[in-house]
C-alpha cells in the first residue's frame, strides 16, 4: 500500500488520531487498516497508493487555495474583525432574515457589528474569487441551573419512562404518566424529573427496544402517547390486560397501540385542527421526510440499506404521510403539556430530557441525513469500565467533513428538538463532541476521529440559549485533557457519578468533594442500582456473563465490602433503607448544582435499567417500577426526601446553606 507518510498525513488531515490510550493508560496504534477504513467512512476513494496520494494532493490543494478560513466562531452581541490582505466585496447574510443584512468594500479588514446568536453566511469576493464563510456566534456559555431554575443548588428524580406503571397505561409509561409523576414529585420540592430518550424507535420496527438505539433523535417515539389524552377523541385504552410480572411485555404492548392510533386517526378530524396545520408548516420540510421514511417501512422494512434501488416517494400514499405527522404532532403536544405541567407544578427547571449518542445505521435519521452520514462504520467505545470487551453501538456517525459542509443543520435540527420541551438537556456521551470512537464494517479495528468540538460546543450554547435550557454533558470514560475544562469555559454541567467517583486507594469520595459545576447521581441506566450496588448483582452478572473468573469475583466481592464500609460510614444499618436514606443526605448537603435521585432506589429495585454488553443475556430496557404513578405520594416516602434535600441545602438561598459532613 501507500508509503506510510502519505497515508498518515491524509489521516491527520481528516482527524484520524494516530493513537489512543486505553483504560489501563497503555498507548493503542491507529492501524494503517483502519485509517483507510475511516478515510473511506469520510467520502475518500483509496484503492491504491495513487489515489491515497491523488487524495493528499487534493486537500492541500483545497485548504491552500482559500484565502479565508471556511468558518469562524466569535461570540454574539460582541463585535468583531477579520482582516484581509486585499480590497474585497463582502455581503452577509443573517440567519433567519431574508436578502442581505449587510454588504460593503474595504481594504485591511471587515468590521462586524454585533451579530445574534445564530449561524450566519460571510460572502467576500477579491481578485476574482469568492469565498463563503460560515460565522457562528453563540453566547459565551448556556444557561445557568440559577439562571434558570432561580436557585444554584437543585435536586431532582430520574426515571425511565417506559418502566412507570399506572391504573391508565397497558404496559409502557407514557406521556400523561411523566406530567403526573412530574407533579407528584413537584409537590415535594424536586426541581426537575429526567427520563430516558423519548427518540422515535420507529413505526415498523419489531426488534429495537433501547431507548439508546432510535431510528431518528429529531422526532419523538409514539409508544409513549397516551391514547386517552387525545384532543378531539373521546380517548380509548386499549383491552390489554395489565400484566403483573414486572416486565414489559413489548411485542403485545406495541400490536395494540398502533391498532389503537389507527382507529383514534380514522375518527379524528384534521382538516379542522390548525394547531396540526401549523405544526406541520413549522417543521417543514424535515417532517415531511422522516414522515416518508416511516410510510416507506410499512412496505419494505425498517432498515432502508436492505429496501429496493427503486424505492421512491411516489410509493408512499399522501394520507398515510398525513397519518405519520399526525403522531409526531400528538407526541410532541403531550410533551410540552407534561413539560407545562412540571413547571406549573412548582419545578424551577422542569423535564430533563435526554440526547442519545446517535441513531441506528438503518434508520430514519441516516436516511434523511445520508449526505452526512459516515460509511461503512458504526460508533462504538473501546474497553472501559462499563464494558471490558469494548461495544460496539450499531449506531451512525456524521462525518465532520460533511457536516461542515452543511453547516452543521442536520446535527443542529436534532439538538434544537430535543431542547424544545426540556428544562435540562444531557447529552450522553458527550466525549463524542470532541471525538468519536469509529468501528469499520471490514473488521479492522476502530479508532477515533477528532470531531469540530469548538464549533459543536458554539452550536450547543446557540441552541441553549433559544431554549432556555441547561445543559449536562455526560463526560465519562475515557476524558482527554482539558477537555473538562472546555465544556465547564461553555457553560455545560459535568456528570459525576458517586460510585465511579474514587480518591486515594480507590476509596469512595464523599460527595462534599465533588465538583460544584456538575450533576450527582449515585448510578444511571447503565450502572448497577444502589441496591444493586451493594448487594454486589453486577459482579454476580459480570461473572455468570465469564467476563471475569472465580478469583477475579471475589477480588471484586472483596472491593465492594471496601465500598460497603465506605456508605455506611461507622455506623451499622439496620437495613438498605438506612444506606440509601445515608446516601441521599450525604449527596443533598454536596456543593454540585444538581442531585439526581434515581427512582430505581426509591423503589428498592436491585436489577440495573442496562448491562452495557448485552441484548437478550440480561434484561434490559424491560423493568417496570414496582410503584404505581398513583402511589408515588403514598409509598416512596417523598415528604421525607424533599427535607433531606432542603436541609442539605436544596432550594435554599446560598448564604442559609449548612455545610457538613454526614
Amino acid at each position: 500500500m501507500s508509503a506510510p507518510n502519505d497515508l498518515d498525513a491524509l489521516a491527520e488531515a481528516y482527524g484520524i488520531l494516530p493513537s489512543f490510550h486505553d483504560l489501563s493508560g497503555a498507548v493503542q496504534p491507529t492501524s494503517p487498516e483502519t485509517k483507510q477504513a475511516l478515510l473511506r467512512a469520510n467520502g475518500l476513494a483509496l484503492d491504491n497508493d495513487a489515489m491515497i496520494a491523488e487524495a493528499l494532493a487534493d486537500f492541500h490543494a483545497t485548504r491552500h487555495d482559500r484565502v479565508h478560513p471556511p468558518e469562524k466562531i466569535v461570540r454574539s452581541g460582541e463585535a468583531f474583525a477579520l482582516p484581509l490582505s486585499q480590497e474585497t466585496e463582502w455581503r452577509l447574510e443573517r440567519e433567519g432574515e431574508p436578502g442581505i443584512a449587510m454588504e460593503g468594500h474595504d481594504g485591511a479588514q471587515i468590521d462586524m457589528p454585533a451579530l445574534p446568536s445564530g449561524v450566519h453566511t460571510l460572502t467576500v469576493m477579491a481578485g476574482g474569487r469568492t469565498e463563503s464563510i460560515t460565522v457562528i456566534a453563540s453566547p459565551e456559555a448556556c444557561p445557568s441551573v440559577e439562571a434558570v431554575a432561580g436557585n444554584p443548588r437543585v435536586w431532582g428524580v430520574n426515571s425511565a419512562l417506559y418502566g412507570l406503571r399506572s391504573a391508565r397505561n397497558r404496559g409502557l409509561g407514557d406521556f400523561e404518566d411523566l406530567a403526573r409523576s412530574a407533579e407528584a414529585f413537584a409537590a415535594h420540592g424536586a426541581g426537575f424529573l429526567g427520563i430516558n430518550p423519548v427518540h422515535s424507535i420507529g413505526w415498523s420496527e419489531r426488534d429495537a427496544i433501547s431507548p439508546y438505539s432510535p431510528s431518528h433523535r429529531g422526532f419523538l417515539n409514539t409508544w409513549h402517547i397516551a391514547t386517552d389524552r387525545i384532543p378531539g377523541t373521546l380517548g380509548h385504552r386499549p383491552d390489554l390486560s395489565t400484566d403483573e410480572s414486572g416486565w414489559i411485555q413489548y411485542q403485545d404492548f406495541v400490536r395494540d397501540h398502533r391498532d389503537t392510533l389507527e382507529s383514534l386517526y380514522a375518527s379524528f378530524d384534521l382538516d379542522t385542527e390548525t394547531e396540526f396545520s401549523d405544526f406541520c408548516d413549522a417543521r417543514g420540510e424535515p417532517l415531511a421526510q422522516f414522515a416518508l421514511y416511516e410510510v416507506l417501512s410499512e412496505s419494505h422494512g425498517p432498515d432502508w440499506r436492505t429496501w429496493p434501488a427503486a424505492v421512491a416517494a411516489q410509493d408512499a400514499p399522501p394520507e398515510r404521510v398525513r397519518f405519520h405527522k399526525w403522531l409526531q404532532w400528538l407526541a410532541d403536544t403531550q410533551l410540552a403539556g407534561a413539560q407545562s405541567r412540571a413547571r406549573q407544578g412548582g419545578m424551577g427547571l422542569g423535564l430533563y430530557l435526554d440526547l442519545a449518542v446517535g441513531a441506528r445505521r438503518g434508520g430514519a435519521e441516516s436516511w434523511c441525513e445520508r449526505d452526512s452520514i459516515a460509511q461503512g462504520v458504526s460508533l462504538g467505545a473501546p474497553p472501559d469500565h462499563l464494558s471490558p470487551d469494548g461495544q460496539n453501538w450499531q449506531l451512525a456517525a456524521y462525518a465532520p467533513n460533511k457536516l461542515a459542509r452543511q453547516n452543521y443543520a442536520p446535527l443542529r435540527r436534532i439538538i434544537t428538538e430535543t431542547m424544545r420541551h426540556a428544562g435540562v438537556l444531557r447529552i450522553d456521551h458527550v466525549l463524542g463532541m470532541n471525538r468519536s470512537y469509529w468501528i469499520p464494517d471490514d473488521g479492522s479495528p476502530g479508532g477515533y476521529i477528532r470531531q469540530p468540538f469548538e464549533a459543536l460546543l458554539a452550536i450547543v450554547a446557540i441552541e441553549a440559549e433559544r431554549a432556555g435550557a441547561v445543559v449536562i454533558g455526560e463526560d465519562l470514560g475515557l476524558v482527554p485533557e482539558g477537555f473538562r475544562e472546555a465544556l465547564g469555559a461553555r457553560g455545560l454541567y459535568g456528570y459525576s457519578v458517586l460510585q465511579y467517583e474514587r480518591g486515594d486507594q480507590e476509596v469512595l469520595r464523599h460527595p462534599y468533594t465533588l465538583r460544584p459545576d456538575s450533576l450527582l447521581c449515585f448510578g444511571t441506566h447503565d450502572t448497577p442500582t444502589m441496591k444493586g450496588f451493594w448487594s454486589g448483582r453486577d459482579i454476580d452478572w459480570w461473572r455468570k456473563l465469564d467476563w471475569i473468573d472465580d478469583a477475579g469475583a471475589k477480588a471484586a466481592h472483596d472491593r465492594r465490602e471496601r465500598d460497603r464500609q465506605t456508605l455506611s460510614g461507622q455506623e451499622t444499618p439496620s437495613s438498605f433503607v438506612d444506606v440509601r436514606d445515608r446516601v441521599h443526605r450525604a449527596m443533598a448537603t454536596s456543593p454540585v448544582a444538581m442531585v439526581s435521585v434515581q427512582l430505581d432506589d426509591l423503589c428498592d429495585h436491585v436489577e440495573a435499567q442496562n448491562l452495557p454488553g448485552t441484548i437478550n443475556e440480561h434484561p434490559n430496557w424491560r423493568r417496570r417500577y414496582a410503584v404505581a404513578v398513583e402511589r408515588f405520594g403514598s409509598e416512596l416516602d417523598l415528604g421525607a426526601l424533599g427535607e433531606t434535600m432542603m436541609q442539605g441545602g436544596r432550594n435554599t438561598p446560598p448564604d442559609r446553606i449548612e455545610r457538613k459532613v454526614i
